[in-house]
């Protein structure tokens, strides 16, 4: 199991400072919608300037007809980022394609399907997909399996289930981890460290309870520690 630590601050001069205190250590950076938004390719830039061996997470869940998501995913390849993630929701042929439009790279990075947001209440995600959260990851993890993706974003209920029907190797990675029982937020199915494992989580994602600490390093130790 690996840690993902968002990048979620309001500047990005505030999301420096938090790299700067963070960068001894052994993490992924997730950098997300707003703050790629915000501060752009020049943002990647500058983390790797603090530490070149920082991995990143390029949050943007593409999704959009096959063709254009594949666009994105190619220019997506010319920012040396390391993970970046489509919607599940797009379908099938949206994720071959591409997968077909990166496979002339030798060194893609690993590329995610997003399932259901770990915002969704269980009556809320009927409503827009017709279907129960577990239903509808396992599906949409087979579709982004059979599509050639590496692995899945779920929930840590989800992971377990996720790599019975796949494949041990499929990564899942969660967001909204809270590692000590924290205040879950605008999260509604969150998880502690301990039961991330017990599912086989590959990478957790932790936000809040980092960055609004007020030694982030000493944080990420202890979350390190129980990884």
């Amino acid at each position: 199991m690996e840690l993902c630590v968002a990048l979620d601050l309001p500047s990005q001069e505030e999301n420096l400072t938090l790299i700067e205190k963070i960068k001894e250590h052994d993490v992924w950076l997730k950098v997300g919608l707003r703050t790629y938004i915000r501060d752009g390719e020049d943002f990647l830039k500058a983390i790797k300037q603090i530490n070149p061996d920082f991995k990143i997470f390029l949050d943007l869940k593409l999704y959009d007809i096959p063709n254009t998501m594949a666009d994105a995913a190619e220019s997506i390849m010319g920012l040396g980022v390391d993970m970046f993630n489509v919607h599940a929701s797009a379908g099938r042929r949206a994720m071959s394609t591409v997968m077909q439009r990166l496979e002339k790279y030798e060194n893609r990075p690993i590329v995610l399907a997003v399932t259901a947001l770990t915002s969704f209440a269980e009556d809320e995600f009927e409503a827009v997909y017709g279907s129960d959260i577990a239903s509808k990851a396992d599906q949409f993890a087979k579709d982004a399996q059979q599509s050639g993706l590496d692995g899945v974003v779920c929930s840590a209920f989800e992971s377990a289930s996720i790599k019975n029907i796949t494949d041990e190797s499929f990564m899942t990675l969660t967001p909204g981890i809270r590692p000590f029982g924290e205040d879950a937020g605008d999260q509604k199915r969150v998880a502690d460290v301990a039961f991330a494992k017990e599912q086989k989580v590959d990478f957790i994602v932790v936000g809040r309870p980092i960055y609004q600490s007020e030694n982030p390093s000493a944080i990420v130790e202890k979350i390190l520690a129980k990884i």
